[in-house]
């Protein structure tokens, strides 16, 4: 039952809490979306059916998101995993509130709030959703948990998910606009500490079984339906005959006059096919020269509905593109790349300049095709190394460029690790384990090295048709060599580049600090200051993040980021950031640091202080925040990231 003794509403903010961007939020919601739907799931008073829960928590998870920028209810002190980012403490206080105010009954006269509502988005028609069942013990605590008033609830789950201390659930609680959080905890602390089980399948919303809903009352709608539909249909048909109801269309030909330059476009036996040796001689190493592969290529019905979709793709066609990607026909006859089985589906991969696209179809019929899109225009030898064929039970496979002689598997997370050597059959691997596709907390990172006639390159997957190229070292000097053991700290900050356009991906060592120790003096070792600037295909929208790693420490951190900027690019092979750290001693220090052609550095705002060099150590307050500045070597200024 819900205590009627505690009431909901926001709580302000604390005004010294760090302020997060929106871009900051979706990463953090992004990488911990599972544990927080998960939270929701729990919270939610278990009474409404478990479908509706279910399609409920994923509801409040994704609305978490803030529409700006928004003070975070906690401060990060230095790199410790997900408790110390303030974007998910953020969107973990919004999933905790509007799951507290989804379980408060409705009031007569007043408007529900839109967590009382139902969700409409995400819908799923003709399914039930529930989470697979657990043992006796899972459904006694469930029985438990719904005896429970929903602060209580939250703070339960919040003392065994989330793993708090007593204190910090009380603080969560108290923002989220529980006005007794003290009654709460002692409520939640009358159900027995058995928090191994908040881990189980039981309780997970994302790992769903399906059951049919009324199958009656479906025919009888779909009947209904299908009638509207025809008369529709019939005053459409009347109202758009050709003539001048819709307006002149000056010296074009009529609507239903065939065009030949298309038609030539959806004729399969002219399809342009390379040879398999012209990669060799010709003066450019692109997809232009990639030669057509498969064990379909001669499948004329096949390639001709490939080909028809893509020109005019019906509704029932999943239809995808990656940002800035134009999704139309093509303008002439395409090249075909590939035309073969792909782990039980027909997979047609064709090329027309601009882009590449891939057709899929299940290998028992046409219904439930897929239509995916890249841009590639521009892609070089290291650009047109491979593309994604097909995805899997979590894993990906690729197609190499006829110029690859070697693939293997690394972990961008063991640098130390052996390679695990692939066999490419006709270019293309086994399935390896796709990071993009990859629920739950970040442990590894696989990525494909490729080897050629004029070296290595390392691609990942990020959830495209076209894997993004990793490198490492100075803008303008790059290269694949050493991009292992730079990228080690930082690969799970690439969950945050996932299906943005992203063409490549660099990860440049800038600086190195040294951290204070005992009383400010030197000895606690040397940070790592490493800028990682993702490159679009289009363009625009390239996303660099500063990120700040101290020595031993698993994971990196991001201690700035922005979008559509210069810095740590070619044209600005520069930056200054600064991040908040807390000593083994418990002091506070503002740490900042720029790269080698960065000769002063100033703070001033919450910290303030200066010095010569590119590096700068000052003692400072928790939660206080910096204005930075430097001076470069030509006497221009250069502002912190962010």
């Amino acid at each position: 039952m819900q205590s009627q003794g505690v009431a909901h509403r926001p709580a302000p903010f604390s005004p010294a809490g760090p302020v997060v961007d929106v871009e900051q939020a979706e990463a953090a919601l992004v990488e911990h979306y599972p544990r927080l739907v998960r939270l929701a799931y729990l919270v939610l008073p278990p009474g409404r059916g478990r479908s509706r829960r279910v399609l409920t928590a994923h509801a409040l998870a994704q609305r978490a998101l803030p529409r700006a920028r928004t003070p975070a209810p906690v401060i990060p002190a230095q790199p410790a995993g997900r408790d110390a980012d303030p974007g998910y403490a953020l969107v973990r206080l919004r999933v905790v509130r509007a799951a507290l105010e989804a379980g408060l009954p409705l009031r007569c006269g007043a408007w529900p709030r839109r967590a009382q509502l139902p969700p409409l988005l995400p819908r799923v028609r003709g399914l039930r959703l529930f989470p697979r069942p657990g043992g006796a013990d899972e459904l006694a605590l469930d029985q438990r948990l719904s005896t429970l008033s929903g602060p209580a609830r939250a703070a339960y789950v919040l003392r065994g998910l989330e793993r708090l201390p007593d204190g910090d659930v009380r603080d969560v609680l108290t923002a989220a606009g529980v006005t007794d959080a003290d009654a709460a905890l002692d409520e939640a602390g009358r159900v027995p500490a058995e928090y191994r089980l908040l881990d189980s399948p039981e309780f997970d919303p994302c790992s769903l079984q399906a059951r049919p809903t009324d199958l009656l009352r479906r025919r009888r709608h779909l009947k209904a339906t299908l009638v509207a539909g025809a008369a529709l249909a019939v005053c459409g048909t009347l109202l758009g005959l050709p003539g001048d109801g819709w307006g002149p269309d000056g010296a074009a030909a009529p609507p239903y006059a065939r065009n030949p330059a298309a038609q030539a476009a959806l004729d399969p036996g002219r399809l342009t096919r390379v040879s398999p040796t012209a990669w060799r001689t010709s003066a450019r190493t692109d997809f232009s020269v990639w030669p057509a592969r498969g064990d379909l290529t001669g499948d004329t019905a096949l390639l001709r509905r490939a080909l028809a979709v893509w020109a005019r793709p019906g509704g029932s066609v999943q239809v995808s593109a990656t940002p800035g990607t134009p999704p139309g026909g093509p303008a002439g006859p395409p090249q075909l790349l590939y035309a073969g089985t792909v782990d039980g589906a027909r997979v047609v991969i064709l090329h027309d300049g601009l882009r590449i696209a891939r057709y899929a179809e299940p290998a028992d019929g046409t219904r439930g095709a897929a239509l995916d899109f890249a841009r590639v225009d521009g892609a070089g030898r290291a650009g047109a190394s491979a593309v994604v064929l097909g995805r899997a039970d979590g894993n990906v496979r690729y197609l190499t460029a006829p110029w690859v002689r070697r693939a293997d598997e690394r972990d961008l997370r063991e640098p130390g690790a052996r390679a695990r050597g692939l066999t490419l059959t006709g270019g293309v691997t086994p399935p390896l384990a796709s990071p993009a596709l990859r629920p739950g907390p970040c442990t590894s990172w696989r990525v494909l090295r490729l080897t050629d006639g004029t070296g290595t390159r390392l691609v990942t997957d990020l959830g495209e048709l076209v894997p993004a190229r990793l490198t490492a070292g100075r803008p303008g000097a790059v290269s694949g060599a050493g991009a292992l053991r730079t990228w080690a700290p930082f690969a799970c900050s690439l969950g945050a580049m996932r299906s943005a356009g992203v063409r490549s991906v660099n990860a440049w060592a800038f600086a190195e600090q040294p951290l204070p120790g005992a009383r400010g003096a030197a000895g606690a070792g040397t940070a790592a200051w490493v800028c990682t600037r993702a490159e679009t295909w289009r363009g625009g929208g390239a996303r660099v993040l500063a990120q700040f790693h101290t020595p031993g420490g698993r994971f990196g951190a991001v201690a700035a980021q922005a979008e559509d900027v210069p810095a740590c690019g070619a044209r600005e092979p520069r930056v200054l950031a600064g991040v908040l750290w807390k000593s083994e001693a418990g002091a506070w220090y503002l740490l900042a640091a720029g790269s080698r052609d960065v000769t002063s550095v100033t703070a001033t705002g919450g910290v303030t202080g200066s010095t010569r060099g590119p590096a700068l150590t000052v003692r400072a307050v928790r939660g206080a925040r910096a204005d930075l500045k430097g001076t470069l070597r030509d006497g221009r200024s250069i502002r912190g990231l962010g």
